[in-house]
């Protein structure tokens, strides 16, 4: 299924899970989710966070994060 990467912003928590809102044009489109999985460095561990996340807007969605630093970096996709 194709997957189209999306910026997001934080907009609080609902129901306990971290609220995230598209704020940005569209990124770039996957033809599978796991195709920017696989092509991301062999260091950094990229950790499926989609059952802790809502994303406004978005029936479907897979949410990765990664620590650059001591800085964790979401990446969000939509599923279509």
């Amino acid at each position: 299924m194709p997957a189209t990467e999306l910026r997001v912003t934080e907009a609080g928590t609902m129901g306990g899970k971290l609220l995230l809102v598209p704020c940005a044009p569209d990124g770039p489109t996957y033809a599978h989710v796991q195709d920017w999985v696989g092509a991301q460095p062999k260091g950094l561990r990229c950790k499926d966070i989609s059952a802790t996340v809502l994303v406004k807007g978005i029936k479907q969605w897979a949410a990765y994060q990664t620590t650059i630093g001591a800085k964790p970096v979401r990446t969000v996709f939509k599923i279509t």
